[in-house]
């Protein structure tokens, strides 16, 4: 319990000397009763000393400063100092302030110091100064920031709520939402600006048709071989071994396909001059010796591109195949250098020439490879104008015939014949027959025929037979008709408008005989919205100049793809 009366001031300001005791305080705790108030004479008791007085250290003696009255005179003060050392009295007292050290107002008022409590935070923790304010604290020893909801919690005075999994799921869903919904209307917009695929043009008729009946056999010779084609359509039938050999001027058919693909010759033209040199002249003179030559040329003389060709294709001039070499390449060497690399690019693997006109036994080629060419050289007009005349009349008014007797008989086109001694008769030809509207060509090579009378004669006669025989095979067939659906354009978004054809279609074919057919879309892009009938690709049967082509168009209106169908478009 607190004394009944105030400590006389003379006792309060006794000093100590030797060592303190244990339960008594330095002269520091020192301190006027709380009654009692400083006169306004007095000076303040800081500036006062005592006269006299033993201490143990000189600089441990200093007058207790004057404390403002308490209600209990047994409450502790705690003896706050400015910043300059002076010490000042405290207003308030935090709870730091209530556990710092026990100043007993009496010597005699001497109390157990309580037990030291465990400190809330690291700032109060024993060895700390406890004068500390909580700015000091957090400077000294930041602390980890809280969760938003736990700041929420302290500065409306209320406690977070417990976590739970509903609360957990119901907050993931309020933040995710909002970015869902975000990114479904950036997803909306992309598919809708993207641009719309290119519609594509399919075929689902069948790819191919065969006509009815077994594979044809033409009446083919019993020595040499021979091979029989139709542009565009493929083999028709052969005989005997397709092995090299010497093909005398059947060559001259890849001269002129040389200068034709250097200088192409249109219909009723006559090219550029070509001037006839010393030599062209000398070797017009060797008809002498047993070769075929057109010996009417004089050195200076000009030669047409449509003169030359005829010379060599129908007289079949060797004199003049040179002069062409010559002038088309620079010398024969290198000109047929440019023969066997074209053979190579034509697939003709059998072949080799050694010279522009064929005279040496060295060039020499099959019945197969040769038809090869002759399909190329049929594709060339002018060229067919030529070889199919019976007989041709050179600049100088002098008539040539023409050693092909199948023209101009049965649609026969010539192309060119070839004879010695050591290669026998050999011709390569052409025909065509229209069919259904079709202009078909067959292309054919018979090889290696001697005879005791004429090997030319003897050539001509089989190749007719032969010639004759395959267009009698020809036929036409209706494969397609007009509404028939052939393909359909896919929009690329899932939708599928078919597509017909505008009229009959019909092949040209014979037994056995199979044709294939292809859906084009004629090189053009195909709108993404159209009105039934609207012309869309070309349906084409075979190949080459026999090709048959037909256009098709929408059967119904290709609609412009829909909001939904941009929206949920995946590729």
């Amino acid at each position: 319990d607190p004394p009944d009366e105030e400590p006389p001031a003379a006792e309060a300001k006794k000093p100590t000397t030797g060592e303190n005791s244990p339960d008594e305080e330095s002269p520091a705790a020192e301190a006027p009763a709380p009654d009692e108030k400083p006169s306004a004479d007095e000076e303040p008791p800081a500036a006062k000393a005592p006269a006299s007085a033993p201490v143990d250290q000189p600089t441990a003696v200093f007058k207790a400063p004057r404390l403002p009255k308490v209600d209990q005179p047994t409450t502790a003060l705690k003896i706050k100092r400015s910043p300059s050392g002076q010490p000042v009295a405290a207003e308030s007292e935090s709870l730091a302030e209530r556990t710092s050290q026990f100043v007993p107002l009496r010597s005699d008022d001497v109390r157990r110091p309580p037990a030291p409590r465990t400190p809330e935070n690291p700032a109060a923790a024993p060895g700390a100064p406890a004068a500390l304010s909580g700015a000091e604290r957090t400077r000294q020893q930041p602390m980890p920031p809280k969760p938003p909801l736990d700041l929420l919690a302290e500065l409306t005075n209320t406690p977070p709520p417990p976590e739970t999994p509903v609360r957990t799921a119901v907050r993931r869903v309020k933040i995710w939402t909002p970015l869902v919904i975000l990114l479904l209307i950036v997803f909306a917009i992309a598919q809708m600006v993207r641009p719309l695929p290119d519609p594509s043009l399919t075929m689902t008729a069948k790819e191919t048709y065969g006509f009815e009946g077994g594979a044809p056999k033409l009446p083919w010779p019993d020595q040499g071989q021979g091979y029989m084609a139709a542009t565009g359509l493929g083999k028709v039938d052969s005989f005997g071994e397709q092995k090299p050999v010497p093909i005398a001027s059947v060559a001259k058919a890849m001269t002129a396909y040389l200068v034709l693909k250097s200088h192409p010759l249109k219909r009723g033209e006559n090219g550029p001059d070509i001037k006839i040199d010393a030599k062209a002249e000398a070797d017009g003179k060797l008809y002498t010796e047993g070769e075929s030559t057109l010996n009417t040329v004089k050195e200076g003389d000009i030669l047409t591109e449509r003169d030359a060709l005829a010379a060599i294709m129908i007289p079949s001039a060797n004199n003049i195949a040179r002069l062409l070499a010559r002038w088309e390449a620079g010398s024969e060497k290198a000109f047929v250098a440019k023969m066997n690399a074209t053979a190579d690019e034509l697939g003709m693997k059998n072949t080799t020439y050694t010279d522009p006109s064929g005279l040496t036994a060295s060039t020499v080629s099959t019945a197969e490879d040769l038809v090869k060419l002759g399909e190329k050289l049929v594709e060339f007009p002018a060229l067919m104008d030529i070889t199919k005349l019976p007989e041709w009349k050179d600049p100088s008014g002098h008539k040539w015939r023409n050693y092909n007797t199948l023209v101009p008989y049965d649609g026969a086109l010539g192309i060119k014949t070839g004879s010695t001694s050591k290669a026998g008769g050999n011709l390569l030809f052409a025909a065509h027959k229209m069919i259904d509207g079709t202009d078909q060509l067959v292309v054919g090579a018979i090889l290696g025929q001697y005879d005791d009378v004429s090997i030319i004669d003897e050539v001509n006669r089989v190749s007719k037979k032969v010639m004759v025989a395959t267009l009698d095979l020809l036929q036409g067939a209706k494969i397609v008709k007009k509404g028939d659906v052939v393909g359909e354009v896919d929009d690329g978004m899932g939708h599928t408008t078919p597509v017909v054809a505008t009229k009959d279609v019909k092949a040209v074919g014979w037994s056995g005989l199979t044709v294939k057919l292809e859906l084009t879309d004629d090189g053009r892009t195909i709108p993404h919205e159209a009105v039934a009938g609207t012309h869309v690709g070309t349906l084409t049967v075979g190949e080459g100049r026999s090709q048959v082509k037909v256009a098709v168009a929408l059967q119904s209106d290709l609609a412009k793809p829909s909001f939904g169908d941009k929206l949920t478009r995946v590729g």
